[in-house]
């Protein structure tokens, strides 16, 4: 769905199942585009060993490469997130180039490097590749399921889920928002009615960094009493972004 433009191919999809939830399959393409030998490509780096390579084939020196996020719940038709999700940024004189930010197998879960910061997800992505007579990997890290997020301006936003019916007895939010940033969630019926004590009013001020922060709403109503029925929750937020949540005991 949403698939490349014209001028866009894809090459070494890396699709696995994610480890962290087995049911959705996960890649990253490494998105090739060629302009030519525009005036654009003249101002990459390295121009002088770009127009050698381009004397074998012009496109060794003109195209460039990154990598984006696709995803899938059957294996077989899957979403393409449209924007670069490893684009060649300003780090060397060696970046830019064919071959470049192509990622090595897949997520990998690693230690932080800071002591007081929980575990985060690796990958390895190529560089130097095709410059030279040599080439190297580059250890890219991000927020355990911080694929993608909602996320909302300080002039805010809000989003609703589709129907869905949970177990568990806690909602538990993968967020982040900045020191003026809040979320609220309320839980509505199948219809869109908000359910008396899990209204928006109802819910405590979220605000933070937390990989698995508990929502509360106040006077504690029990949110088991709504497991196994369908309902819908709605996300108002500012200035703050939610990568994933959780239904858990």
């Amino acid at each position: 769905q949403g698939g490349p433009t014209a001028r866009e191919q894809f090459y070494t999809n890396q699709i696995h199942p994610y480890y962290r939830a087995p049911h959705i399959w996960m890649g990253f393409p490494g998105r090739y585009v060629d302009r030519g030998w525009v005036d654009g490509t003249n101002h990459l780096p390295s121009l002088a060993a770009r127009k050698f390579r381009a004397e074998s084939q012009s496109r060794y020196g003109s195209a460039v490469t990154d990598a984006i996020l696709i995803t899938s719940r059957d294996g077989k038709t899957f979403q393409q997130w449209p924007e670069s999700f490893v684009p060649p940024g300003l780090r060397t004189a060696k970046n830019w180039a064919y071959g470049d930010n192509y990622i090595a197998w897949h997520i990998i879960e690693t230690a932080s490097q800071f002591d007081d910061q929980p575990r985060e997800m690796s990958l390895f992505v190529t560089e130097d590749y095709f410059t030279g007579t040599s080439s190297q990997l580059r250890r890219y890290s991000l927020r355990l399921d911080g694929f993608v997020s909602y996320h909302a301006p300080s002039t805010g936003g809000e989003f609703i889920t589709k129907p869905l019916i949970f177990e568990g007895t806690t909602l538990s939010l993968n967020m982040g928002t900045s020191a003026a940033g809040s979320l609220h969630i309320e839980i509505q019926s199948a219809d869109g009615t908000p359910i008396e004590g899990f209204s928006l009013d109802d819910c405590e001020e979220i605000f933070g960094d937390a990989l698995d922060y508990p929502v509360s709403w106040k006077n504690q109503p029990q949110l088991s009493e709504l497991a196994g029925q369908p309902i819908r929750l709605r996300f108002v937020l500012s200035e703050a972004d939610v990568y994933a949540f959780q239904f858990t005991d």
